[in-house]
């Protein structure tokens, strides 16, 4: 059984997250590992608390996890301080991990920046040169390009300035655009266009986490970078298209953290 490994922050509503995560890997039937970086108290209507794990004591879960269960991917997600982010890039260079997707969790669904500059900077310079994709959503693109993302051309642009000081490639996600959910991968200079629709549904809590997740699977098996990224759009496309509404409140605002 191919084994899939999550290093991100916990969700206690289930739906983003470590949850989200381990659901989406089960659903794929693998077996999925966890190394929580926080507890959050939050749902689909917003995030409450947050209480970090330790960076040392993130260093024994990924120390436990590699010297007998060895992933055959990693998915990146919620991180934090920048200590923590070069004790995950120092294990993750140990231990040799490979077929990484890095979810860089740094701007919430409103706008508001969620990793401070310092954090970023750490993020960029030891965790972005370790992964093999990078999936930011256009939020986060233009936050780590430094300029607006208005079209298909911005995109383009953005991906390229991402990735140019790195072998990572770049998916960006275009689920925030007004206009449809078109997503761009960026890979050895080679743009590839994954054409979708908009869903008229607000239940999105945890679409990042469940997208990355799948990316990280369909590398395991061995799949191309293309292939592994379609594949796990059309799962996320999916989920989404299936409805599904378990709250019993108004309805999803800014979820934060995902």
């Amino acid at each position: 059984m191919l084994k899939i490994l999550t290093i991100a922050g916990s969700d206690c509503s289930g739906g983003a997250g470590i949850q989200a995560d381990l659901k989406t890997i089960a659903a794929h039937r693998m077996y999925g590992m966890s190394a929580i970086t926080a507890l959050t108290a939050q749902n689909t209507t917003g995030v409450f608390g947050v209480q970090e794990t330790p960076s040392e004591f993130v260093a024994q879960q990924l120390d436990a996890i590699f010297t007998d269960i060895v992933p055959d991917a990693v998915k990146i997600g919620m991180l934090g301080r920048p200590e923590l982010i070069h004790v995950i890039a120092e294990k993750l260079r140990q231990y040799g991990a490979k077929h990484i997707v890095l979810d860089p969790v740094m701007v919430s669904t409103s706008g508001s920046k969620l990793l401070p500059d310092d954090a970023i900077r750490a993020l960029t310079e030891a965790l972005f040169p370790l992964a093999r994709v990078i999936t930011p959503n256009l939020l986060e693109a233009q936050v780590l390009c430094g300029f607006p993302i208005e079209g298909e051309d911005d995109m383009r642009n953005a991906a390229r300035v991402i990735g140019g000081g790195h072998a990572s490639s770049i998916l960006i996600k275009g689920g925030h655009g007004r206009q449809d959910a078109t997503d761009l991968l960026y890979e050895n200079g080679a743009p590839h266009w994954l054409r979708g629709e908009r869903i008229d549904n607000t239940n999105t809590h945890g679409t990042g986490c469940t997208l990355s997740a799948a990316i990280a699977c369909r590398l395991a098996e061995g799949r191309p970078l293309l292939e592994s990224v379609t594949l796990a759009k059309a799962y996320l496309t999916g989920a989404i298209a299936a409805m599904l509404n378990l709250g019993a409140g108004p309805g999803p605002l800014d979820h934060g953290y995902w």
